[in-house]
């Protein structure tokens, strides 16, 4: 079957299951790379081993159409930044590869809630592409178990190995999938996360704390102290007893900060001042893209999902 696809190098998997499936690539819909999160390198690199165009603007109506007359059946979204208008006039099929256990957590990007939320199971699902975000009937899925000390990063790994599983499947045997692709039924939805998400309030305890770090990874939080407002990137914490206010300054070593909190303290490893004002979180959409902290090195430009 002759396709396009849509992506960044951390859905490279999804890509080459297509191609390892006998599938003929038509064209690659990207984003310009400025984070480590959208990097695109070997994806590009691998369009063009195979001698397909690559495309680094919002796939409009045009662009359909001229997939179209190329003969293509197929588009494969496994990230994308922008929301894809009607696909149905030109193409025969489109699919999205979304990184939650649908029906629950349709949205931008999940990931940080499910870790906040503390869930024990999680997925990845493919479902057909409809106007609605995330809500197309579930081809298949593939699921795995998180752990109670389940960080950002580690879940981004587990997604894009069960994405790579997924794809193998749902290229070999995909009309029987979409033919018998089940509605999804009532979902819900999870909004993209918020500034308030991404601060840090040193008078929670160092489980929360640490849970919520863990969460946002190298996406960081940021927190205010006396010197100002700062970025956190990576910390460690324990409990234990103190008669300090919540926020002050217990210790410093070197850059490491050591912090008072609720039940004990939190050390900050990774950390340094904001540079620019704090940013909202990820704009609305299936594969959208995502904030960072604000001011810090990983912050000035998002990543696609």
């Amino acid at each position: 079957m002759r396709f396009a696809i849509t992506g960044c190098d951390r859905y490279l998997g999804v890509f080459e299951a297509f191609l390892a499936a006998g599938w003929e690539p038509i064209k690659l819909f990207s984003v310009p790379a400025t984070n480590f999160l959208d990097a695109n390198a070997r994806m590009v690199g691998l369009a063009a081993r195979h001698g397909i165009d690559v495309q680094l603007t919002r796939i409009g109506q045009d662009d359909l159409r001229d997939l179209q007359a190329r003969g293509c059946e197929a588009l494969i979204v496994a990230s994308y930044n922008w929301r894809i208008g009607d696909w149905r006039p030109y193409l025969k099929y489109a699919v999205n590869f979304h990184p939650s256990p649908l029906p629950i957590a349709r949205g931008p990007y999940p990931m940080v809630r499910a870790i906040l939320d503390g869930h024990r199971s999680w997925g990845v699902s493919c479902h057909k592409l409809e106007h609605a975000f995330d809500s197309g009937d579930i081809l298949d899925a593939e699921p795995f178990s998180l752990s109670v000390a389940e960080c950002h990063e580690s879940l981004n790994l587990k997604l894009q190995m069960a994405s790579s599983r997924l794809a193998y499947r749902v290229a070999r045997e995909f009309s029987n999938l979409w033919n018998q692709a089940r509605p999804q039924g009532p979902g819900e939805y999870w909004p993209a996360f918020t500034v308030e998400d991404r601060t840090v309030h040193f008078s929670a305890t160092v489980e929360a704390i640490l849970r919520q770090l863990r969460a946002f990874g190298l996406l960081e939080c940021y927190a205010s102290l006396t010197v100002g407002q700062i970025y956190i990137r990576r910390a460690i914490g324990w409990v234990e007893a103190h008669q300090l206010n919540t926020g002050t300054v217990a210790h410093i070593n070197n850059n490491t900060l050591v912090i008072a909190v609720k039940d004990g303290y939190v050390a900050l490893l990774e950390w340094g001042p904001v540079s620019q004002p704090a940013s909202a979180g990820v704009p609305a959409g299936a594969t959208a893209a995502v904030g960072t902290a604000p001011g810090s090195p990983a912050a000035q430009n998002p990543p696609a999902n």
